[in-house]
């Protein structure tokens, strides 16, 4: 794992728990992730089970003092009871779960699952490195899907395998021979079991992986006990150094267009809050099972997802943080901090915290999803940062994107509607391609999704988009492969208008890029919000382009506040829909000001 440093500021988890005000549509500014508290004993627990990383497996568990084991009160649990975690390390995991328990810590103590041992029998070495046998390794293939010929210059085959080693908590970067270990990295000779650091063992805690996961929530009899189709209730928990997962919910995974009716529903009403999940070698967690619940957790330093959903309904993620995905830089596994996939419906993702992805996604709507909701988030250095692909109908309301490749993608999708969010130096692209059920490489995956006629009805409305002197890319970009060229010539968009265009420095640079068009590939671009005009009267009546700096316009760009100092509303902008009036927060009637915040916002 390549080392990281930890840019979220640590008062972000102590600040005291606060009753939420409403607010318009726009981030709320926190606080998020996990807020530091004391738990009260659930009043309404059928059966208390008290844990203690020294506790013993023949106790009752019945009383603080007189704590069983963690695996123990996992193994007698049943629907309704708590397990009550006392602070302290529990290097743990490969835990398996059926019923519907809640985990809590006892009062404001800090219980730390862990998935690593303390390797301590080092062996120094002529070469000046030191090294160890381990039995518990993790040797993996990248999944068949990887295509070696594309990126097997680029991703070596080790940094596939799931191990993992940390010295003093540092992680350290997996190399595939002796020769290139030095004090930040480890290699592993999967042959003999043996694992090679270059850096002092003496007098430093040396973790090396031990466990697949933490804790897997089943479908199946586990513990002479058949499921009862609730999930678990995980609170103020933090979860680290997994080789795999810290958290699964299995489920049904549909293979091709199904029923909602048909998954969703082995395990249902998954709830985290307040949780830590930091540092697995590939996602945090797998989730499956509708009603879904994460809020206020934080997921960072994980490799090719952080979150996981797979074919759930009705979910919610609300003031996490997302940080530092991909960090192994593994290219060609299309990683994203979020990733919902699969036929997942009306999952909303509310005023979040989605930062420092430069080699990830944001979060990413994959595959046959239906109805998203995606407002109020922060997000921050990502390659797409809302990615909406093959899926149809959603609603992106007042969001800031900041320093993304792209802040909103839409690929192969229709009725994506994007309303009142602020872009900074971030691209806004709608893009669709020949890609169809027909041979494709994922096989079933395009068929869940529009057809590929059928990839049009967006509505790009009423947002703010902003450049600096130094963003020379185009702010707006609706684009389709050459081989459509002839074949859709309709835009991809129903409506585009109530914008405004902000850049320092004049309009010389390509504004907008366009398709169909007249041109090479289809492709036009346009330096002016008139040459779209030109185009298609219908598109952008009302909107404005403003040759202004950024801190013209904004109280402090430098310190990330996006707020309004200038009014650059358009009085004659269109009423909003219901539905998007209710998510933003505002009065119906027209003129609002452009972008995420309200134009009398302090």
């Amino acid at each position: 794992m390549k080392p990281t440093r930890l840019l979220i500021p640590a008062l972000l988890l102590l600040l005291p728990a606060v009753t939420p005000q409403p607010l318009p549509a726009q981030p709320s500014g926190g606080p998020y992730g996990p807020i530091r508290q004391s738990y009260e004993l659930p009043k309404d627990a059928k059966r208390i089970h008290h844990v203690a990383p020294d506790g013993e497996a023949e106790a009752g568990g019945d009383a603080p003092d007189r704590p069983t084991t963690l695996e123990a009160a996992i193994g007698r649990a049943v629907t309704g009871d708590a397990i009550i975690l006392r602070g302290g390390v529990y290097r743990t995991g490969d835990l398996k779960l059926n019923q519907g328990v809640a985990l809590q810590p006892r009062a404001d103590e800090q219980p730390v699952l862990k998935g690593t041992l303390v390797a301590e029998n080092w062996e120094p070495q002529d070469n000046g490195l030191w090294r160890t046998t381990w039995e518990r390794l993790f040797p993996a293939r990248p999944a068949d899907w990887w295509r070696r010929h594309r990126e097997g210059r680029r991703t070596p085959p080790w940094l596939f395998n799931n191990d993992m080693v940390f010295v003093d908590g540092r992680p350290l970067n997996a190399v595939g021979w002796e020769g290139a270990v030095d004090e930040d990295s480890y290699y592993v000779d999967y042959e003999t079991g043996t694992v090679y650091i270059g850096i002092d063992p003496a007098r430093r805690c040396v973790e090396i992986t031990a466990f697949d996961s933490a804790l897997v929530r089943v479908t199946g009899a586990v513990h002479g006990k058949t499921s009862d189709g609730k999930g678990p209730v995980i609170r103020g928990i933090t979860f680290t150094q997994y080789a795999y997962r810290a958290i699964e919910v299995e489920g049904a995974e549909p293979e091709g267009p199904a029923d909602p009716a048909s998954y969703g529903k082995d395990v249902t009403g998954t709830t985290l809050e307040h949780v830590t999940i930091t540092h697995c070698s590939r996602v945090a967690g797998y989730f499956r099972g509708d009603g879904l619940t994460l809020r206020h957790c934080l997921v960072s330093d994980t490799s090719t997802e952080g979150v996981y959903i797979i074919a759930s309904s009705d979910c919610l993620l609300e003031k996490n943080i997302f940080a530092r995905n991909n960090v192994e830089r593994i290219t060609g596994y299309y990683p994203s901090a979020v990733k919902i996939f699969n036929q997942s419906h009306r999952v909303t993702c509310r005023d979040n915290l989605v930062i420092d992805q430069p080699h990830s996604n944001g979060i990413w709507y994959d595959v046959g999803n239906r109805d998203g909701v995606f407002v109020n988030n922060w997000v921050q250095d990502c390659e797409d940062g809302f990615f909406f692909e093959i899926s149809k109908g959603a609603l992106c309301a007042g969001n800031v994107f900041v320093d993304c490749h792209k802040g909103v993608r839409s690929l192969n999708s229709s009725g994506m509607r994007v309303y009142h969010n602020t872009f900074v130096n971030t691209v806004a692209s709608f893009e669709r391609t020949e890609r169809s059920a027909v041979a494709d490489h994922f096989g079933w995956h395009p068929a869940t999704g529009p057809d590929v006629h059928e990839r049009e009805g967006h509505e790009f409305v009423g947002n703010l988009l902003v450049a600096d002197s130094r963003f020379d890319r185009e702010l707006l970009r609706f684009e389709q492969s050459p081989a459509l060229c002839g074949k859709l010539t309709r835009p991809q968009a129903a409506r585009i208008d109530d914008n405004v265009y902000v850049r320092d420095g004049g309009d010389a640079r390509t504004l907008i890029v366009w398709s169909p068009a007249d041109g090479k590939d289809c492709m036009a671009e346009l330096k002016s919000v008139d040459a779209l005009r030109a185009l298609h009267p219908d598109y952008e009546t009302r909107a404005r382009y403003h040759a202004l700096p950024p801190d013209s316009l904004f109280k402090s760009p430098e310190l990330r506040r996006y707020q309004l100092i200038r009014d650059i509303s358009i009085p004659s902008a269109a009423r909003l829909p219901a539905d998007v009036q209710q998510a933003l927060g505002r009065p119906a009637e027209a003129g609002h000001a452009p972008g995420a915040y309200p134009a009398d916002c302090p």
